[in-house]
C-alpha cells in the first residue's frame, strides 16, 4: 500500500499574539491518498483555509506532523521548505496573486526559473496555450479578465508539474459561468497528470465533484459529516 499523498497526525495551529490568540486547527489528523480530488467544506471560520495552508507548507503548525509527497516539513527549514513546495506543490489563491508589472508569460515562468529549468519561458508558454491563453502571453494582469487571471494562476501553478495541487475559493471572484469554466480546467489538469487536488469551497456544486469531502467545524473534523457529504455526493 502506497504513503499517502498528505499525511496529518495530530496537528494543532493558534494564530495572533497574547489575548487576540485564537485556536485554529485543534488535533486535525487525516491522511489523503495520491491522486485524490478532497474538498474542504464547512462554515466560515471553521479552520479550512488555515488546514490547506498548512498543507501547502504556507503555514507552520504549533504541534504535530504535516508530511507531503514523503516529505515531513517540519523537518525542513524556511529556504528548503520553499524550495519543495515550488517544485512539488502548486497553488491557486481566491485572488489571482499575480505580479502586476509582469506579463502572463512571465509570471508563470517565475517558479520554473525559480526550480532552475533553463527552458522556463518555453514551458511558460506550453502551459498557458494549454488554458487557453496563448493570445495573452505578453498581457500585464491588469489587461486580463478575472477568468484570464486565474488561468494564469493556474498555469503558473501546474508549470513545474506538482504531486500536489491546492485551490482556496478559486472560483470566488468570478461569475458562474467563468467559474465553471476555470473548476472544469482543474480537474481536467488535475486528471491528466495524476496530481492529487485539495480545494476549499462553500460551493455544494464544486464540492460534490470530489472523490471526497472533509468538513470542519471550530478547527475540528467532523467524521460523520465529512461520510454523509460523501454519500450525498455519489
Amino acid at each position: 500500500m502506497s504513503a499517502p499523498a498528505i499525511s496529518l497526525r495530530n496537528v494543532d495551529l493558534s494564530l495572533g499574539r497574547g489575548a487576540a490568540r485564537v485556536h485554529i486547527l485543534k488535533g486535525i489528523s487525516l491522511d489523503i491518498p495520491k491522486g485524490e480530488a478532497v474538498g474542504l467544506v464547512g462554515p466560515s471560520g471553521s479552520g479550512k483555509s488555515t488546514l490547506l495552508m498548512t498543507m501547502a507548507g504556507l503555514e507552520r503548525p504549533d504541534s504535530g506532523a504535516v508530511v507531503v509527497d514523503g516529505q515531513d516539513l517540519g523537518l525542513l527549514n524556511e529556504d528548503r521548505l520553499a524550495q519543495f513546495r515550488g517544485a512539488r506543490i502548486g497553488i491557486v489563491f481566491q485572488s489571482f496573486h499575480l505580479i502586476p508589472t509582469m506579463t502572463a508569460l512571465e509570471n508563470v515562468a517565475i517558479p520554473l526559473e525559480l526550480a532552475g529549468k533553463g527552458d522556463a519561458f518555453d514551458r511558460a508558454s506550453a502551459e498557458l496555450r494549454l488554458v487557453g491563453l496563448g493570445d495573452r502571453l505578453g498581457h500585464y494582469p491588469s489587461q486580463l479578465s478575472g477568468g484570464e487571471q486565474q488561468r494564469v494562476a493556474l498555469a503558473r501553478a501546474i508549470a513545474t508539474d506538482p504531486a500536489i495541487l491546492v485551490a482556496d475559493e478559486p472560483t470566488g471572484n468570478l461569475d458562474e459561468t467563468t467559474g465553471r469554466s476555470i473548476v472544469d480546467l482543474i480537474f481536467a489538469l488535475k486528471n491528466e497528470r495524476g496530481a492529487t487536488l485539495v480545494l476549499v469551497t462553500h460551493d455544494p456544486g464544486l464540492a460534490a465533484r470530489c472523490d471526497r469531502q472533509i468538513r470542519l467545524r471550530s478547527g475540528l473534523v467532523e467524521v460523520r459529516g465529512a461520510d454523509v457529504a460523501l454519500e450525498a455526493a455519489r
